[in-house]
């Protein structure tokens, strides 16, 4: 023993001395390290999530554009003025059934109106309903998938078994039921594709939250005694709510599709309102002479409706890279 500890240098210290001596020195090199990769240490900076964002965006020419038309219909909705300074509502019957030109970029319809000028008003109108309808689906569907994950047994049971039977609905046809129920009018529409849209929000919200529940951070929350309510909206929401979220920008674009359809039969705002459906409902007389009174209002529907759909698969990818 004696010889051992006669071979030891004179400056030999504990592990543990060791260990803290060197703690300070190990903090200011990791430190600084972060900072060379362009970030605060302990957290992931919001400029390198943008800048990942905009790469992928930028990587994808048609979420761009996607991005773009989106932006310029929702500067129509609350600006129809700025892109349409004329009277939706007023005519000129001696320019009626005039085809597309400088003068009147989609043309005019049976008494006259610029039908670029109706389109782009309608377009509040249209967007609103829609914007109603997503907001009745997200919300009462996530509260019941978010119930349904959460709780289980009997409640999670009775609760997908209402799911299972609306799905087992055609939407339209729901929408329909439901219009019969409510009465006509643009918000009772809305009501109406909202609810139809409830199902699929539930079940989509349910999965995540059931993969949730299961994390470590909720089994310690639950442990720490915090109430379930505290749990639910604290913890397990919003680390379940980003493919609902996704979800609501799809469910935006099939939205728009459903009310214009809906009006295009005559369950939307009452004529003369120019709501989209109402355009190409109200063209269909003049189908063959006059194809524009048709043809360009369901356009714009589809490609606006297309254009949701390709943002909502680029919010996915980016949330997919993420994770």
């Amino acid at each position: 023993m004696s010889e051992t500890t006669a071979l030891l240098p004179d400056n030999t210290q504990h592990p543990s001395e060791t260990f803290g001596a060197t703690a300070a020195d190990r903090f200011a090199d990791a430190v600084a390290d972060r900072t060379r990769r362009g970030g605060q240490p302990g957290t992931a900076t919001a400029k390198s999530r943008r800048s990942r964002t905009l790469g992928i965006l930028l990587r994808r020419p048609l979420v761009l554009l996607s991005l773009l038309w989106l932006t310029l219909v929702l500067i129509a909705a609350v600006w129809p003025g700025l892109l349409a300074p004329g009277d939706p509502l007023a005519g000129v019957p001696a320019d009626k059934l005039q085809a597309p030109s400088l003068a009147h970029w989609f043309g005019t319809d049976q008494i006259g109106r610029d039908l670029y000028t109706r389109v782009v008003h309608g377009t509040s109108l249209t967007l609103s309903a829609a914007a109603i309808a997503v907001l009745v689906g997200i919300i009462a569907g996530s509260l019941l998938g978010l119930v349904s994950g959460f709780t289980g047994g009997r409640v999670d049971a009775v609760i997908m078994r209402i799911a299972d039977v609306l799905l087992s609905i055609p939407s339209l046809l729901l929408s329909l039921a439901l219009i019969t129920a409510l009465g006509f009018g643009t918000v009772n529409v809305a009501i109406a594709v909202g609810i139809a849209s409830v199902a699929s929000v539930s079940r989509i919200m349910r999965s995540e939250v059931i993969k949730v529940r299961a994390s470590p951070f909720v089994e310690a929350a639950q442990a720490s005694g915090n109430t379930w309510g505290r749990i639910l909206f604290r913890h397990v929401l919003p680390n379940s709510a980003g493919p609902v979220i996704v979800l609501g920008v799809l469910e935006f674009g099939t939205a728009i599709l459903a009310v214009s359809a809906l009006s295009f039969l005559g369950y939307g705002a009452p004529p003369p309102a120019p709501e989209w459906g109402a355009l190409v409902s109200g063209g269909r007389d003049y189908l063959r002479t006059s194809w524009w009174l048709t043809t360009l209002p369901g356009l714009v529907i589809a490609v606006t409706v297309l254009a949701a759909n390709r943002l909502a698969h680029g919010l996915d990818t980016v949330g997919g890279s993420r994770r």
